[in-house]
């Protein structure tokens, strides 16, 4: 279906310039040697159709846009659209399940709420973990190799939390969070999941992967960026007082809710990127030189 798809678009591709995605200017674009700038250039075209224009959640859709590529026109799905608000969900699951573990902290220790929330710490744990996990699975990068590379440190984490729970602190009668407060040595082993999380908020935070544009740059993703490793390795180290690690999570906690919640104000489409980008990609090594030759051609023609 897609080698369908990307071989018409390539065979008739010509006419208008296409509408930026989220503030990249694809002009710029420059993919790993398979297309030359000049075929780039000759890939731009917008083709506008009927009605259903894809916005953020909540938004009216009553127009449909057909966007531009590198490599061919494409359109934003139903499946599409379910795959990003899922993405968006499992980012507000864990965040909300961080925030209201993390609150523990904040709280009185003779406080009613906060004997409730430690007595469940695990529980929202584990919630946390899954909706990191559901967003790892649904991401859009077009780099493969990374986006594996994130999934893998979310399961070694996932691997590393079970195993220092059932290993280390069941038998020393604590949840985990409390063993890997009162044992800054258990980082080593929760570590990854988090790592996996910075990966994350990076990607949202700043520049995207292959593309010489800022799509998202959103300050409060980058700034968590720098707030979580610090924060573990502070506390990973001890050279962090608890004042700090305080003041520090607190820090975590509302941009953490805050770049969740902002999410769901961006149109579906800057989710999911360069559509093209990914049917090119799942294409066998033949169809795509017979793409590439046909967008070689369009350049002369």
């Amino acid at each position: 279906m897609a080698s369908r798809v990307l071989s018409c678009a390539a065979a008739t591709m010509a006419v208008i310039s296409p509408p930026k995605l989220s503030g990249c200017d694809y002009s710029r674009t420059s993919y790993p040697s398979l297309l030359s700038s000049s075929s780039v250039a000759a890939a731009k075209v917008t083709v506008r159709i009927g009605s259903v224009k894809c916005k953020a959640l909540g938004e009216s859709s009553s127009d449909r846009t057909v966007y531009q590529g590198i490599y061919s026109p494409w359109t934003v799905d139903p499946s599409d659209v379910r795959e990003v608000i899922l993405y968006r969900s499992g980012l507000v699951t864990a965040a909300l399940s961080f925030v209201v573990a993390a609150s523990a902290a904040l709280l009185p220790d003779d406080s009613v709420l906060s004997d409730i929330i430690k007595q469940n710490l695990n529980i929202f744990y584990t919630i946390g973990a899954g909706g990191l996990g559901l967003s790892l699975f649904l991401i859009h990068i077009y780099v493969t190799e990374i986006k594996r590379t994130l999934q893998a440190l979310w399961a070694l984490g996932v691997v590393g939390s079970l195993a220092t729970y059932t290993f280390l602190a069941l038998p020393a009668g604590e949840n985990l969070i409390q063993y890997v407060i009162h044992n800054p040595s258990a980082v080593w082993f929760i570590g990854p999941l988090f790592a996996s999380l910075t990966g994350l908020v990076f990607k949202e935070g700043n520049i995207a992967v292959n593309l010489n544009c800022l799509c998202y740059g959103k300050l409060e993703a980058g700034v968590l960026t720098f707030i979580i490793p610090t924060l573990l390795l502070g506390h990973l180290t001890g050279l962090m007082d608890d004042g700090v690690k305080l003041t520090l999570l607190g820090s975590w906690m509302a941009l953490f809710v805050i770049f969740a919640g902002r999410k769901f104000t961006q149109p579906i489409k800057d989710d999911i990127g360069d559509k093209s980008v990914f049917m090119f990609n799942s294409l066998p090594e033949d169809e795509k030189k017979v793409l590439l030759e046909k967008l070689e051609q369009q350049k002369f023609s």
